[in-house]
């Protein structure tokens, strides 16, 4: 059995829950009827009817809520073009422009596919093709768990709809601090992974890969030196998170690099999931090599299709005494 961990369908959006909360995910509670939680049902509605909507009349949506977003938030559009200018120095300033726009698009369309996933997931059928599914039923009939390395993707839950049509996934995740939004996205979710796993269950992780699952690992944000170190992420200084070699050296599990990503003409698009082979001596003596390496597997993946990444975010804030301020 695969184990797919995908962190939210916004990932910034996703809150922890107050430890003194009690509250079992997925359970229906009489109090979701209160006046207080009308605005969530009706809103579940309005994204159940979108999500019935012909494809031709989402992309509309979606390139007007992406044009609309990019022309808005102006704050993540600076720093989604600085991202491009900084990664891609190959690009013309028109380029830079015109790619950071599409990324806000494939965010939204992104939103619709996963949508699609929830609510209507015949509509990919026939759609998805993948490749390199070998690598991960060799490592698990080894007994090895898999770790498998990846990026925060705009297909958002559509990625994890995408590996279900070949493996049963489970999804690592983060409570909601609504607990009526909570139980309807876990409830949703429950539709396309076989289980989720909370994301304080440390121990639940380890012993899933110890018993030979596979988990998706995104290391591809920043959150400082005290979880990473200083390693080149297209050429430029990057904080990169170096958890998964615990993770790895714990459980004894194995890297597999996973990528996902829409293809071919937007008015009828198509999926593909690129498995590649085991990523060898990964954890090393040296964390600082592993980081670039990983870093390394990341850079190569995006270049497939950049403009589904979610750049939106900082991911050069970390910028240690000595290095030159990216934002």
């Amino acid at each position: 059995m695969l184990h797919f961990a995908q962190s939210s369908l916004f990932q910034t959006n996703y809150i922890v829950m107050s430890q003194a909360q009690t509250y079992t995910p997925g359970e229906f509670q009489w109090s979701f009827l209160h006046p207080k939680y009308w605005g969530i049902w009706l809103g579940i509605v309005f994204l159940m009817i979108l999500a019935i909507l012909p494809w031709a009349i989402q992309y509309r949506l979606a390139t007007f809520l992406g044009n609309l977003a990019f022309n808005k938030l102006k704050s993540r559009r600076k720093t989604t073009l600085r991202n491009l200018e900084v990664c891609f120095p190959e690009w013309s300033p028109e380029q830079v422009q015109d790619n950071a726009r599409q990324v806000f698009v494939d965010q939204m369309l992104g939103v619709f596919e996963t949508l699609n996933a929830w609510y209507c997931p015949q509509w990919f059928k026939n759609r998805v093709t993948i490749e390199g599914l070998e690598h991960i039923q060799t490592a698990q009939a080894a007994g090895k768990g898999v770790l498998l390395l990846g990026t925060h993707s705009t297909l958002l839950d559509a990625g994890g709809y995408l590996c279900a049509q070949y493996f049963e996934p489970d999804v690592v995740y983060r409570p909601q601090n609504n607990p009526l939004l909570d139980m309807l996205i876990y409830r949703c979710r429950a539709t396309i992974y076989a289980n989720q796993i909370d994301h304080d269950d440390m121990r639940g992780l380890i012993r899933n890969l110890k018993n030979g699952h596979a988990i998706w690992y995104s290391p591809d944000q920043d959150f400082g030196l005290k979880q990473g170190v200083m390693a080149p992420f297209f050429g430029v200084p990057a904080a990169t998170v170096t958890a998964h070699r615990r993770l790895l050296k714990i459980s004894k599990a194995v890297a597999v690099p996973l990528y996902f990503y829409r293809h071919g003409d937007v008015a009828n698009p198509k999926y593909h999931l690129l498995i590649e082979p085991m990523v060898d001596n990964l954890p090393s003596e040296d964390e600082v090599d592993d980081a670039t390496r990983v870093n390394q597997i990341i850079e190569r993946q995006l270049r497939i299709a950049p403009t589904q990444y979610m750049w939106f975010h900082r991911r050069f804030k970390t910028r240690p005494e000595g290095y030159e301020k990216i934002y």
